[in-house]
C-alpha cells in the first residue's frame, strides 16, 4: 500500500512539474502543422513514420537548452542575444520572425474557421475566424500567466484525438512497426522537399523564444528566486521531454492516420486542414472526421497565443519595452498591442489572395533559413561560460545540438536548391 500512495504522489508531482516544456511541444502540432503531417501521409504513405523519432530526441535537446537559458538568465532568448551578441542579428531574426509568425498564425485562423465550417455549415468560416481571433485577444489580456498556462495546459488533452484515430482506422501494424523503425528514403525532389518540411514545421524557431520566455517568466510568479540546481534542471528536463515526446507522437499518428486513410484511397494531395478532414470523413467515417476536426479547432487554440507570444517577447525585448504576460494590459501596452496587431493581421490574411497553403509555404521557407542561425547562437550560449555559469551544456547536449544545427543546415540548403531549380 505504501509503495502505492508513493507512486501516487510520484505521478501527481510529476503532473504538476508539467508546464512550459508540455504548452511548447503541444503548441507545435497547430493547424498548419497538421496539414503538413497531413500531406506527408496522404503523398508517401507511412514512408515518413521514421521521422518522428529521428526528431524527437534533436527537438528535446534544442528546447531543454532554450529552458536552461531562461532559468539559469531569467531572461527571454531576444534579451540574452541583445545583451552578449550583434544587434545586427537580432535585427535580422526580427525581421524575418515576424512575417513568418504572423502568416503563420494567418493559417492557423483560417484552418480553424475551415474546419468549423465543416461542423456547422450554416456559419461560414470567417465568421468563425472573427469569433476564435475575439476570443484569443480576449483570453491572452484577460487572463493571468498562471491562468493562461493552465488553460494551454487542458488544451493539450485535445492532441489525444489524433492518437485515439489511427486505432480506430488501421489494421496492419506489423507494417506499422516496420515504417516506424526501418527508415525509407526516396531521392527525389518531392520527397526531399516533404523532409525539409517535416524539420522546418517541427523544429520551429519560434518555439526557441516562446520556451526561453515561459521558463523565466515562471521563474518570475515565484516569491523568492529560485536556485537553480540539479533537482529544478531534472524536473525542468522531464516536462521538456514529455512536451517533445507528445508532440512527436502527434506527428507520428496523424502520418498513420492520413497514411493508412488517404494514400491507400489514391488521395494524394492534401493542402489544408479542412481537405484532410473532409477526405477522411466517407473513407474513416464520421467519428474520425469529427475527431479530426475538433483536433484542428483546439490546436489552434493552443498553438496561436504561443505564436503571438513569442512574436511579442521578441519585439519588447528587442525595444526595451514591458512585458509579460503576468501583467495587465495598461502595464505592458506595447507587448499586448503587439499581440493584437499580430492577431489582426492573420485575420485580414484571410481576406486576400494569399492562400493558407502559400503562407504555410513563406513560414516554411523563413523558418528553413533561420533555425540554423538560431540554433547555432541557442549552442553558444549553453556554452558560454560567462552566460550560463556552471549549467553550461555537457556532452551529450552538444552532441545532439551540432547534430541537430547540421541537419537543419542541410534542409535550409535543400530548400533553397529546389527554389531555384
Amino acid at each position: 500500500m505504501n509503495s502505492i500512495k508513493r507512486s501516487e504522489t510520484e505521478f501527481k508531482d510529476y503532473l504538476k512539474s508539467l508546464g512550459p516544456g508540455l504548452i511548447t511541444g503541444a503548441s507545435d502540432d497547430d493547424p498548419s502543422g497538421i496539414a503538413t503531417y497531413s500531406q506527408a501521409g496522404a503523398s508517401f504513405g507511412l514512408a515518413t513514420l521514421w521521422t518522428a523519432w529521428i526528431t524527437f530526441p534533436l527537438m528535446a535537446a534544442i528546447q531543454e537548452m532554450c529552458a536552461r537559458i531562461g532559468l539559469v538568465t531569467s531572461n527571454g532568448l531576444t534579451h540574452v542575444i541583445k545583451t552578449h551578441y550583434s544587434k545586427r542579428l537580432l535585427y535580422v531574426m526580427l525581421v524575418l520572425s515576424f512575417p513568418a509568425i504572423t502568416l503563420n498564425i494567418g493559417a492557423d485562423i483560417a484552418g480553424m474557421g475551415a474546419v468549423s465550417n465543416l461542423l456547422v455549415p450554416a456559419v461560414p468560416p470567417f465568421a468563425f475566424s472573427i469569433l476564435f481571433t475575439g476570443l484569443l485577444m480576449y483570453i491572452i489580456i484577460q487572463y493571468s500567466y498562471k491562468k493562461l498556462a493552465a488553460i494551454l495546459k487542458w488544451l493539450c488533452v485535445v492532441l489525444f484525438l489524433y492518437i485515439i484515430v489511427p486505432f480506430i482506422v488501421t489494421k496492419n501494424w506489423s507494417i506499422v512497426l516496420k515504417n516506424t523503425f526501418i527508415p525509407t528514403v526516396h531521392f527525389d525532389r518531392k520527397f526531399c522537399e516533404m523532409l525539409v518540411a517535416i524539420l522546418g514545421t517541427t523544429i520551429s524557431p519560434y518555439l526557441f523564444f516562446w520556451q526561453t520566455n515561459m521558463e523565466a517568466e515562471s521563474q518570475a510568479q515565484t516569491e523568492t528566486h529560485i536556485v537553480v540546481n540539479k533537482f529544478f534542471l531534472r524536473k525542468m528536463r522531464s516536462d521538456v521531454i514529455t512536451g517533445m515526446f507528445f508532440s512527436n507522437a502527434v506527428m507520428f499518428f496523424i502520418i498513420l492516420t492520413t497514411g493508412v486513410v488517404l494514400f491507400n484511397a489514391g488521395i494524394r494531395k492534401i493542402d489544408t486542414v479542412e481537405q484532410a478532414a473532409q477526405a477522411l470523413k466517407p473513407l474513416a467515417g464520421n467519428l474520425s472526421y469529427v475527431l479530426f476536426a475538433i483536433g484542428v479547432i483546439g490546436t489552434g487554440l493552443l498553438a496561436i497565443p504561443v505564436l503571438a507570444g513569442s512574436l511579442s517577447y521578441i519585439l519588447a525585448e528587442t525595444f526595451d519595452w514591458k512585458e509579460g504576460l503576468d501583467k495587465k494590459f495598461g502595464e505592458a501596452k506595447g507587448f499586448y498591442i503587439t499581440i493584437i496587431i499580430s492577431l489582426l493581421i492573420g485575420l485580414f490574411i484571410n481576406l486576400t489572395r494569399i492562400t493558407a497553403f502559400q503562407a504555410l509555404f513563406v513560414t516554411a521557407v523563413v523558418y528553413g533559413v533561420t533555425a540554423p542561425v538560431l540554433i547555432g547562437v541557442i549552442l553558444h550560449i549553453c556554452n558560454n561560460k560567462k552566460i550560463m555559469g556552471d549549467k553550461t551544456n555537457g556532452t551529450l547536449s552538444n552532441i545532439l545540438g551540432i547534430a541537430t544545427f547540421l541537419l537543419m543546415s542541410v534542409a535550409a540548403v535543400a530548400l533553397l536548391y529546389f527554389q531555384f531549380n
